[in-house]
């Protein structure tokens, strides 16, 4: 049994809390929060995009502190899940790492490339496991591509459009602060960041348009440019349109078919405007059931993180060094659009 320590209750603490108790080999002995009132188990701040709403836990012998140090001194912690805000993912992971702890850190890795690149080189010093929380390919209707590609099931993989649009997020605090969240590149994009990294390595280049809103990108549009035939899209960000709560999707090209998927919040109801459907080589169609609910995404990546740790292997999906080419992605995104050049990625 993987005994868990979450650092941060916000959110997705929140949901990984949930998550962990459809999760076989692991389990929630101790959290960290600065706010006395969630720490004493009062959830109903806690608002997000999709799931539940918060609500008051009975936490029971869980044990509780309020720094962050004295959760990594507890020996009864074998696992450390940060669910800071993005600007303290890099500290707190060292400090766990260093303290002899496992991690699963919530995506993104970091803000800078040189900080994810600094927690993988720790992880690798300390001969400890880092993985990152990036779930999207968890989700069924992601997973579905994955394993298609990965199965060339209908031949090679041409390229797609992936899409994922919210509405300006005014509950969150510090979402457009580049050393706190990072704006819609960093909290929102990384996501099809790290699915386009995960199925077609890494580009050469990327050409970004859009807006900008003070130092991080707002709305974008960013073709990747690989060696080869493969024609990569995405578009995403966010929208002084409230009716925009949430929407994302993709189109995948392959030599012998092709994949769409969209899904959207409609007027407070979630809507699936396309299920998975498979557009055959024949010209027919199909629409395979995936099943499965979002948040059971989560409950399939800490099974994954608990059998990692058990097994003491790394993951291919939720590897570090994956989620650090992510945002060396995005970074190269940004600086595309502030300075309309293609970049170069390194």
């Amino acid at each position: 049994m993987v005994r868990t320590g979450i650092v941060g209750i916000g959110f997705m603490g929140m949901i990984h809390y949930l998550s962990y108790r459809q999760v076989a080999g692991a389990e929630v002995v101790a959290i960290c929060e600065t706010d006395p009132v969630r720490l004493g188990g009062d959830w109903t701040s806690i608002k997000g995009n999709f799931g539940p709403p918060g609500e008051v836990m009975d936490l029971g012998d869980i044990a509780r502190y309020s720094d962050y140090n004295e959760l990594l001194a507890d020996a009864n912690v074998d696992l450390v899940d940060v669910c800071l805000p993005p600007g303290m993912h890099a500290d707190v992971t060292v400090a766990a790492l260093q303290a002899g702890k496992d991690v699963f850190c919530e995506k993104p890795i970091a803000l800078q490339p040189s900080e994810g690149a600094r927690m993988v080189q720790m992880a690798a010093d300390h001969e400890q496991l880092l993985m990152i929380g990036h779930v999207l390919p968890f989700f069924p209707e992601f997973d579905f591509v994955r394993r298609t590609v990965v199965e060339g099931r209908y031949g090679a993989l041409l390229g797609g459009h992936f899409k994922r649009v919210i509405s300006d997020p005014k509950w969150l605090s510090g979402f457009y602060d580049p050393d706190k969240i990072g704006g819609p590149m960093l909290d929102l994009h990384i996501h099809d960041a790290h699915f386009i990294r995960m199925l077609c390595g890494m580009p050469r280049a990327v050409t970004t348009v859009g807006r900008m809103r003070g130092e991080v990108a707002e709305y974008f549009s960013s073709q990747f440019r690989f060696d080869g035939n493969l024609v990569v899209t995405a578009t995403s960000g966010t929208l002084q349109q409230q009716g925009r709560a949430f929407c994302h999707g993709y189109e995948v090209h392959l030599e012998q078919a092709t994949l769409l998927f969209e899904f959207a919040v409609i007027g407070d109801e979630p809507v699936v405007t396309m299920p998975v459907t498979v557009l055959e080589p024949d010209g027919s169609v199909t629409r395979p059931d995936i099943g499965g609910d979002p948040l059971d995404g989560f409950a399939a990546e800490l099974t994954e993180v608990a059998e990692c740790i058990a097994a003491r292997r790394t993951s291919e999906i939720l590897d570090g060094e994956l989620a650090r080419d992510a945002i060396m992605l995005c970074e190269s995104q940004t600086r595309s659009l502030k300075t309309g050049e293609t970049v170069q990625i390194a």
